[in-house]
């Protein structure tokens, strides 16, 4: 079966170098998905969750948002950031998500909103992410 190398790349460092069967990542315009073969693309990416299919297992991550580039099947993702789903810290999400709710329920300016809204899509996606991994594992879910 064919496959796609993939790189995660943050400012900090790398995030993720290996080989995928499919992407699937958070676009501007709603999800989208990268099959080896994939045409060259470039594109913005929003906060949300990245999927990447191996061998049938599906592994998870957070992404504040970023780029995306497909080229000779090859994937680089610039992300913003990137958290593996047994990295976050679903207390200190829960937490940025009540902060960035409390703040939208005040009037802001247009950036403010913008930034506000952000920060909510960030914290949602560790969260959904989070979730993802206690329901793997079994976990209990609060």
């Amino acid at each position: 079966m064919a496959t796609l190398k993939l790189e995660i790349v943050t400012a900090e460092s790398p995030v993720f170098t290996g080989e995928v069967d499919a992407l699937i990542a958070p676009g501007t315009v709603g999800q989208f998905t990268v099959l080896p073969h994939h045409a060259a693309l470039m594109t913005m990416l929003e906060p949300g969750e990245l999927c990447l299919r191996v061998g049938g297992q599906e592994t998870f991550m957070a992404i504040s948002g970023g780029f995306l580039e497909v080229l000779d099947d090859k994937v680089i993702v610039l992300a913003d950031a990137a958290e593996r789903a047994d990295d976050i810290d679903s207390a200190r999400a829960e937490a940025a998500m009540k902060r960035a709710q409390e703040q939208m329920r005040r009037p802001l300016t247009g950036p403010e909103q913008a930034a506000a809204e952000a920060a909510l899509r960030r914290s949602l996606a560790r969260l959904r992410v989070s979730e993802r991994r206690k329901k793997k594992r079994g976990d209990r879910i609060t």
